[in-house]
This record gives C-alpha cells, sequence and structure tokens, in this order.
C-alpha cells in the first residue's frame, strides 16, 4: 500500500526503510513514524516515549491517523490469517522480485504466505 500511494502521488519513497531501520524511507518525519511503528508492532516498553515523540513530529491528528493505520493493518492481516484468504497471486514474478529484494520472506509471517505465491 505504502508503494502504491507513493506512485499515486507521485511522492519518492525508499522502500527499503520498510526492513532495514537505517535506510531513510524519504518521508517528511519518517523517523518518528518508523519508530513509532516498530514500538508498537514488537509492543516495545518505549511505545508511549514514541507516541509522544510522533505526537510532537506530526500532532495529535497525525498520530491518531498513524495509529489507526496500523491497527488496521494489524486487524486485516489477522483475519485474512485466521480464515485462509489466500495471497494475491497477480503479482506473480514482479511480486516474488520485489519480496527478494527487500528480504521480506525471512519474516515469521511469510509463514503465512502460500509457497505457489512466492
Amino acid at each position: 500500500m505504502l508503494r502504491a500511494s507513493s506512485e499515486a502521488t507521485e511522492t519518492s519513497v525508499d522502500m527499503r526503510a520498510v526492513v532495514d531501520g537505517e535506510a531513510d524511507s524519504g518521508l517528511p518525519r519518517g523517523d518518528a513514524l518508523s519508530s513509532f511503528a516498530e514500538a508498537l508492532v514488537r509492543r516495545s516498553p518505549d511505545l508511549d516515549a514514541e507516541r509522544e515523540r510522533l505526537e510532537a513530529a506530526v500532532g495529535a491528528a497525525g498520530l491518531i491517523e498513524a495509529a489507526g493505520t496500523a491497527a488496521n493493518f494489524q486487524r486485516m492481516t489477522r483475519i485474512a490469517d485466521a480464515i485462509g484468504i489466500p495471497l494475491d497471486r497477480d503479482g506473480g514474478e514482479q511480486g516474488a522480485a520485489f519480496r527478494a529484494g527487500l528480504g521480506i520472506d525471512r519474516f515469521a509471517g511469510a509463514e503465512n504466505t502460500p509457497t505457489a505465491a512466492r
């Protein structure tokens, strides 16, 4: 979705930032967004501090939007995994090349991806 939205808004985004904490996404305040997302996913004890840092960077409305977006991704993934929705196979070779380039298949969630889609 980040790739699609960046293309739609003609914004340059370095997708490596999704899997590499040292990479600069190129997004405004991307470091605060990334740190918040990482703390949220990892259930870090630093989550409150990251939430405050993000709010200082993007304001209360931006924090709410970021938190809602992260929660929605968690919800969608859990529902899809629970009911067995298969990965969209239309990505084909392009999707496989994209995942390989970012090293996404090394994450635990890749176990839920059917091998035919990989």
